[in-house]
């Protein structure tokens, strides 16, 4: 199966992490019986046809990626862009070409 996440394009599914369907992380309140907890957690649906799914791209950019597919047909309908992750911030004043390797001396 083939993926296509918003931010890198075309990519084979084992880039990606399956996180379950958009609407698992629709928690129980706090306060709810401890059947609604037993049924979040341990009962899912296994729909045929189209479902809503997250996605997250590991071996790539780290987004968050929603992807609408057909269970049946493997068919990927649709990918959306939920989060993607914060780039890391350079270390201020480095620029590049500044670093200048280490002498490693003479050994005894």
């Amino acid at each position: 199966m083939r993926i296509t996440c918003p931010l890198c394009g075309d990519r084979d599914r084992r880039e990606f992490y399956y996180y379950g369907a958009s609407d698992y992380h629709d928690r129980p309140a706090a306060d709810a019986p401890p059947e609604a907890w037993d049924n979040h957690l341990h009962l899912r649906d296994n729909p045929a046809g189209e479902t809503r799914d997250l996605w997250y791209h590991e071996m790539g950019c780290s987004a968050w990626v929603e992807v609408t597919r057909n269970t049946v047909t493997h068919a990927v309908l649709a990918t959306r862009l939920l989060v993607q992750a914060p780039k890391k911030p350079r270390a201020s004043g480095a620029k590049t070409g500044d670093a200048k390797p280490k002498s490693r001396g003479k050994r005894s």
